[in-house]
């Protein structure tokens, strides 16, 4: 087991079984960075830390891992205080590995995409500054992995591969442009490719109006990624909370379930640490 002092996780020890026969690769130990919230990078901070790597390590570097981090693989013992030292020096940060809260990682959100439903990327910044020491010092019985998605297309794939998955949301109505709905329906079969691909069937088009049953709408994104002119999520905005994500190699992925069917998510986040918290203790 090798880190750096003060840290119990961001460093996963790599040696080989032949160290003799192959000197070079005799310990060839993974560091793991904290990515920024969004994965937004400057070439400046690229360079800089590929810089670092270079001087200390073996070049290679995996941009990401499932969870999110920048992965920089294989590096001796004696070098891992100085990468330590020189990346903290540059504002970066380790991620977390073993049993302890997993880099927290989130979708580029409001900053690229129209439909995101919450702040992903203060959200992400937020937590991963709160839960610190959860990062840093593994003292849970397994890994556990946050991930948070604007909305239910979920393009850093929360449900899948998050123990718990933070999904922007609304509880209010679909917005709609009638009059696009009908620029739509002279290019397009609403019926066919949206109103009957409804998972809820909470749909209706008569040729002339687009109707919702919102009572029974799931927020599943499929008609708004159809109609992005025509159809915008509702006002009143929110996160889902759902629990259980993983993505094992043997059993194959399972999925989260809901939790918490609607939150407000609003600076500082004390109600999202609050449940985090106590779903930790239980």
């Amino acid at each position: 087991i090798v880190g750096v002092l003060g840290c119990g996780g961001g460093v996963i020890g790599r040696y080989c079984d032949l160290p003799e026969e192959y000197p070079g690769v005799a310990h060839f130990h993974t560091v793991r960075i904290n990515q920024p919230a969004g994965f937004y990078y400057t070439s400046t901070a690229l360079r800089e830390l590929m810089d670092i790597w270079d001087k200390y390590g073996s070049g290679l570097t995996n941009f990401h891992g499932s969870t999110g981090d920048l992965v920089l693989l294989g590096t001796q013992t004696d070098k891992l205080e100085p990468i330590f030292a020189e990346t903290t020096a540059k504002g970066w940060d380790l991620g977390g590995s073993g049993s302890c809260l997993r880099t927290p990682s989130c979708c580029a959100g409001m900053s690229r995409c129209e439909f995101a439903n919450i702040d992903t990327m203060e959200i992400c910044d937020t937590l991963t500054h709160k839960f610190q020491d959860e990062l840093h010092r593994p003292a849970f019985p397994y890994k556990f992995k946050i991930k948070v998605a604007g909305c239910a297309n979920d393009c850093v794939a929360a449900i899948a591969r998050a123990d718990m998955s933070i999904i922007g949301t609304w509880r209010d109505t679909i917005r709609i442009d009638q009059a696009e709905v009908k620029n739509y329906a002279k290019s397009m079969d609403i019926k066919t490719e949206v109103t009957d691909m409804c998972p809820t069937h909470c749909m209706n088009w008569d040729g002339s109006t687009l109707k919702i049953g919102d009572k029974d709408c799931n927020r599943c994104m499929h008609c708004i990624n159809r109609m992005p002119k025509a159809l915008r999520p509702g006002k009143e905005k929110g996160a889902t909370i759902m629990l259980g994500g993983k993505a094992p190699i043997v059993t194959g992925a399972l999925m989260s379930w809901v939790i918490v069917p609607f939150m407000k998510l609003e600076k500082p986040y004390d109600n999202l640490e609050d449940l985090i918290r106590k779903l930790w203790e239980w």
